[in-house]
């Protein structure tokens, strides 16, 4: 097992989440920036691809191994949008607040606010990895009009978990890991990570 890995990620709470998960395995998580990192461009229409291009991007830099996500919001009103461009749906500068201001304006009387957000890991052992280890979890939702919640990030104050009656900001730190799109991913990633020599 190796010690520590590159996380393909300036996002601060993907790097808390990462941390937390996979602290158990005595695996410690180095933020990109940390290692001088730059953005690899995210080019592709899914997230399978984009997270890939992010692995390899950053073990290549930095000579460790990488673990990268792509992930973000599908709604089914707006034909699977945001998807791949979550984090930049309202244009540049990435915006939480101006992309959840442009999701409500979008549903506007739209009555189907089913939505789901979609977590794809990769992890490669190097750069040129041939047998990259992949994993995805998806979480159902549906997008409210107001925010609600303290915690999380992104569009989490906005997606309304109808099962229990809150959005992912108002679920404890620990739920939220453990469920979430991401927590499920993770689970599958660190079941492969396991195995590895």
């Amino acid at each position: 097992m190796f010690e520590k890995l590159v996380l393909a990620s300036n996002n601060a709470g993907k790097l808390r989440e990462f941390s937390d998960l996979l602290a158990p395995l005595g695996i410690q998580v180095l933020a990109q920036r940390e290692l001088n990192v730059p953005e690899c461009p995210e080019p592709y229409g899914t997230f399978l691809e984009n997270a890939l291009a992010k692995a390899r991007h950053a073990s290549q830099v930095t000579g460790l191994p990488a673990l990268a996500d792509d992930s973000g919001l599908c709604v089914t009103a707006l034909d699977g949008q945001p998807g791949v461009l979550s984090a930049r749906f309202a244009g540049e500068p990435k915006s939480d607040e101006r992309n959840n201001r442009l999701l409500v304006e979008r549903l506007r009387g739209v009555a189907d606010r089913r939505a789901w957000y979609v977590c794809v890991l990769v992890f490669v052992r190097h750069a040129d990895d041939p047998h990259p280890l992949v994993a995805d979890g998806v979480w159902l939702g549906e997008i409210q009009d107001r925010p609600a919640g303290e915690g999380g990030f992104g569009y989490d104050p906005y997606f309304h978990l109808p099962g229990r009656g809150c959005t992912v900001a108002e679920l404890p730190p620990e739920e939220k890991n453990r469920d979430s799109h991401r927590g499920q991913a993770m689970r599958q990633m660190l079941e492969k990570l396991r195995t590895l020599a």
